[in-house]
């Protein structure tokens, strides 16, 4: 999966691209994080369907990945979860975007400020120290 740089301001918003619509964050007591991810798009069965999502760090790296296995025709917004993404030390903001199979990405991305509790579509826990 390859993300690239890019300003999470910019983005089509028709649901031919998939468009996350919420992420909650969970760090768990290894220092691991769960993301639940909402995503929202005009899934037609296989021809077109949101088909991953994945967190990236404000460089563009790839920090973990959720391959999604197949359409959500009836299921729109829905909801995956992927655990065991590693944060490295000193990354406070992270991004979470979606793809589709024809559009890849290009839909809403919502921003996380991992010392948030909470922001503009997400919620943030982590592990108490």
């Amino acid at each position: 999966v390859q993300a690239s740089t890019f300003d999470v301001d910019t983005y089509s918003s028709s649901i031919e691209y998939a468009q996350v619509t919420y992420v909650s964050a969970r760090q768990n007591d290894d220092d691991t994080w769960c993301f639940s991810t909402s995503v929202r798009h005009n899934d037609q069965g296989w021809k077109h369907y949101a088909d991953g999502w994945a967190v990236i760090d404000t460089e563009g790296n790839v920090l973990g990945y959720r391959k999604l296995g197949h359409p959500h025709d009836n299921e729109q917004p829905f909801t995956r979860r992927q655990c065991n993404i590693n944060i490295p030390a000193g990354i406070s903001t992270v991004i979470v975007r979606a793809k589709c199979n024809n559009h890849g990405f290009g839909g809403k991305a919502i921003l996380v400020n991992l010392n948030n509790e909470q922001g503009d579509g997400y919620s943030v826990k982590r592990y108490p120290r």
